[in-house]
């Protein structure tokens, strides 16, 4: 079977040469950047570019990259039925009579394609159509081989169990998405705080890594083009297709609820002693998942300790050893678009590749900075040029982005799960926003009149109280 593309894939040349294709309404070829695919090219050369003969097949990057960027003009579903036509017609599939020899040459390419698409993105094929695309394709070759028929069961097979595991999701999706919120403080003696789980801010660290990977690996690499797909500017006002963008959503979802999560049990202790040693404790544990790699944790336990119920709690943070916080918000401090950051992300990234053992492979970026980066990637990817072509140059760009993305998802966890910590940081319940606010007044009262405002507009919506 065919891996999904890792990043040294990306760049692998390809040993055949493309099929020769005229440029058409004065479309110029540039200069070639994949095995002869031209850096633009009207939507119909791409297309023919994809589709494999007896005597060529795509270089990986290009399947990639094509399969991953085109569906922001095209629905698979639609490119599937145009690959597969095509292939009908080149190798003249529907004749009543094949050439044997031929079909026995150009038979393996196609299933190598159909193999990579599956493998890369199996949700393109959730659709009854689009299995009924590939059935017959490899239907008409079948007489040629058996073996192309078997091979195709293997497919299918490998297909439905992926996409079986895709529905499953990760344990506690659903109450991520929809966490169990506290309006006020709950009774002691029903609450559970996140030190009795777990007081070792390492071992914390290693388990939400466990969360973080178990999340990102039912992330397709599909969702970062659909999430921002609108249309096709030359096209109709009718979007291409309805999101399919779950996977990434929740785990979006997932990075708000740590930062609740993390406000919550700072203002949960009535002690000021205790919230202090809170906020050092979870301070350990972010400097922990720096040193792991973990960047997605980090930037969610410094969001959560900078939102405002917690960062007003000055008599609480004058107790706190706060050196070693200002220097992990250096790190992530937002000035010149997260310079600190990307930084410190590239030596990531550069330790991965030539990491000695999988704890060194581990490198989990911050999510919401990855989604806007591929957002203006995407961009330029929608935006046709002049002349109407796509804009192949700019499909590589996004390719690039997206491939580091899945060779970093596709690592295993070398930490040993937990599942009662990692099922508390998938479950436990969270204050709201009001409840942050009305916990941390509590604890240390307003000092100004418009928190006082705010203070008593809380008690009287949430307590009843004047």
């Amino acid at each position: 079977m065919p891996q999904t593309l890792s990043a040294s894939d990306m760049v692998t040349p390809g040993s055949l040469s493309p099929p020769t294709t005229e440029p058409t309404d004065g479309e110029q070829a540039g200069q070639p950047l994949l095995d002869g695919a031209p850096s633009s090219a009207s939507l119909e050369t791409l297309i023919q570019h994809l589709v494999p003969t007896a005597d060529y097949y795509p270089e990986k990057a290009y399947i990639f990259t094509f399969l991953l960027s085109s569906r922001l003009f095209i629905e698979p579903r639609e490119l599937l039925a145009r690959v597969c036509h095509l292939c009908i017609e080149q190798q003249q599939l529907d004749k009543p009579v094949l050439d044997k020899a031929r079909v026995r040459k150009f038979g393996p390419k196609l299933l190598q394609l159909l193999a990579e698409w599956t493998e890369t993105f199996p949700r393109d094929f959730q659709e009854e159509s689009t299995i009924g695309h590939l059935k017959d394709v490899v239907g008409r070759i079948a007489p040629c081989d058996e073996a192309y028929r078997k091979r195709m069961h293997q497919l299918l097979q490998a297909l439905h169990q992926k996409l079986a595991a895709l529905r499953q999701g990760p344990e506690g999706l659903v109450s991520a998405d929809k966490p169990i919120s506290y309006k006020t403080k709950p009774p002691a003696s029903i609450h559970r705080e996140l030190l009795g789980v777990c007081s070792d801010p390492y071992t914390l660290a290693q388990q939400l890594t466990h969360v973080e990977l178990e999340r990102l690996r039912h992330i397709g690499p599909e969702e970062f083009v659909q999430a921002f797909v609108n249309k096709d500017p030359l096209a109709s006002t009718k979007p291409c297709f309805s999101d399919k963008t779950s996977h990434l959503e929740a785990y979006v979802k997932w990075f708000n609820r740590l930062c609740y999560l993390v406000a919550t049990e700072i203002c949960m202790p009535a002690k000021k002693k205790q919230r202090a040693q809170v906020i050092e404790f979870f301070i350990d544990v972010a400097r922990e998942c720096f040193n792991i790699g973990n960047f997605n944790s980090l930037m969610a336990i410094i969001s959560g300790m900078n939102m405002s119920p917690v960062s007003r709690l000055k008599k609480t943070w004058a107790k706190v050893k706060t050196a070693k916080f200002f220097i992990l918000e250096h790190q992530m401090d937002p000035t010149g678009n997260f310079c600190n950051y990307r930084t410190a992300l590239r030596g990531a990234a550069h330790r991965s590749l030539t990491a000695h053992s999988s704890r060194e492979k581990i490198v989990i970026p911050f999510f919401s900075l990855l989604i806007k980066d591929i957002y203006f990637l995407n961009e330029g990817c929608a935006n046709r040029l002049p002349n109407g072509h796509v804009n192949f140059e700019k499909f590589l760009e996004l390719a690039k982005q997206v491939g580091e993305f899945i060779t970093w998802k596709q690592v295993e966890c070398p930490f040993e799960q937990d599942p009662s910590i990692t099922h508390y940081l998938s479950t436990a319940p969270i204050f709201s926003e009001d409840g942050l606010y009305l916990a941390s007044y509590e604890s240390e009262s307003p000092e100004n009149q418009t928190e006082k405002e705010r203070w008593k507009s809380l008690r009287s919506s949430i307590l009843g109280k004047t």
